[in-house]
C-alpha cells in the first residue's frame, strides 16, 4: 500500500466550489495530496487551466467530470476519470442543452422562492459567477448569506431539496446513457457517493446492467460515509468486480466542513487505488 494521498473527486468555480483550477493544485500541494482529479458538475472547462497548473507543480492533475444523471426516479452521479483533451470540446457541446435546462430551472426556484418571501436576485446571481451559471449551492450561500438560513446545510435541508417541491430538477440524462459514453472516451465511468442516493438494495439492482455498460469503479471512499457504510461499498463493489474510488468531494468555502484530501478528517484515499485505476485506464486505451 502506498502512503501518498490522493483526492479523486474535487470541484472549482467552473461548477459549484470556490477555488479556481490552478489554486486547487495550489491547496493540493499545501495539503500534501500528490495527485487530484478536478470533477466540475456536467463542466470540463476548468481542466485545461487544472492541468497546466499541474505541469511541474509535483501534483498529478487528472482530468475528470462528474455528470448529473437520472436513474428512475433518483438523481445519480457519474464521474468520469482521465478523459483525453480531444474530447473536451464534444462533452462541451454535449452540455450546452443541459446548462440551459440547469439555468431555467434555477430561474424558476428563485421565483418560487421570491413568492415565498426571499427576496433574492437571479440576476446578481449570475452575475457573480463565472459563466453565469449557478445551480443550488450558490442559492444556499445566498439565502444564508441573507441571513434567511444559518448554513448551506440548512438551506438544502429547508428550502432546496428536490422532495420539498420547491425546486424542481431539470431533465437529465440516462445513467446507463452516460456510463456508455464515458466509456466510449476510453475514459473510466465512476458512480459516486451511491449511497448518498440508493438503499443497497437497489444499488445491488442498478449495477448489473451499469457494469455491462462499462463501470469500472465506485466510490468507496468518502467524506460522508461511516465506517459501516465504508465496508458495505467496498463489499458491494468486490461483488461486481468494480475497483475502489474516493475523494473528498471537495467545494471549497461552499462546504467548509470538507477539507482536500482528508475530507472531515478521517478520509484517506492511498496510492494503490490510483494504481488500479491507471492501470484499467491503460487497459482501456489497448
Amino acid at each position: 500500500m502506498g502512503k501518498s494521498m490522493i483526492d479523486l473527486h474535487t470541484h472549482s468555480v467552473h461548477s459549484d466550489g470556490t477555488l479556481t483550477p490552478a489554486a486547487l493544485i495550489e491547496k493540493a500541494k499545501e495539503q500534501g495530496v500528490t495527485a487530484i482529479a478536478l470533477t466540475d458538475h456536467n463542466s470540463i472547462l476548468g481542466v485545461p487551466e487544472f492541468l497546466q497548473a499541474a505541469e511541474g507543480s509535483g501534483v498529478e492533475g487528472i482530468a475528470g467530470i462528474e455528470f448529473s444523471t437520472n436513474y428512475e426516479d433518483v438523481e445519480l452521479h457519474i464521474i468520469g476519470l482521465f478523459i483525453e483533451p480531444c474530447y473536451f470540446e464534444d462533452i462541451t457541446a454535449k452540455m450546452v442543452a443541459l446548462k440551459e435546462a440547469k439555468k431555467e430551472s434555477n430561474r424558476a426556484l428563485v421565483e418560487r422562492l421570491n413568492q415565498m418571501g426571499y427576496d433574492i436576485s437571479f440576476e446578481r446571481l449570475c452575475e457573480a459567477h463565472r459563466d453565469g451559471h449557478i445551480n443550488r449551492a450558490h442559492i444556499a450561500k445566498a439565502l444564508t448569506e441573507m441571513g434567511y438560513t444559518s448554513s448551506v446545510q440548512d438551506a438544502f435541508a429547508r428550502l432546496l431539496d428536490p422532495k420539498l417541491g420547491i425546486y424542481v430538477p431539470p431533465p437529465r440524462p440516462e445513467a446507463y446513457d452516460i456510463i456508455a459514453y464515458i466509456a466510449s472516451m476510453g475514459a473510466l465511468p465512476v458512480l459516486a457517493h451511491p449511497f448518498l442516493q440508493l438503499s443497497e438494495d437497489r444499488l445491488r439492482v442498478f449495477l448489473p446492467e451499469a457494469v455491462s455498460r462499462g463501470l469500472v469503479a465506485m466510490e468507496t471512499e468518502y467524506p460522508m460515509y461511516d465506517e459501516e457504510t465504508t465496508l458495505t461499498a467496498r463489499r458491494v463493489a468486490e461483488d461486481f468486480g468494480l475497483l475502489r474510488c474516493g475523494g473528498s468531494d471537495y467545494h471549497g468555502a461552499n462546504k467548509p466542513y470538507i477539507e482536500m484530501g482528508v475530507g472531515r478528517g478521517d478520509l484517506y484515499v492511498d496510492e494503490d487505488i490510483l494504481e488500479k485505476l491507471k492501470q484499467k485506464h491503460k487497459n482501456a486505451q489497448t
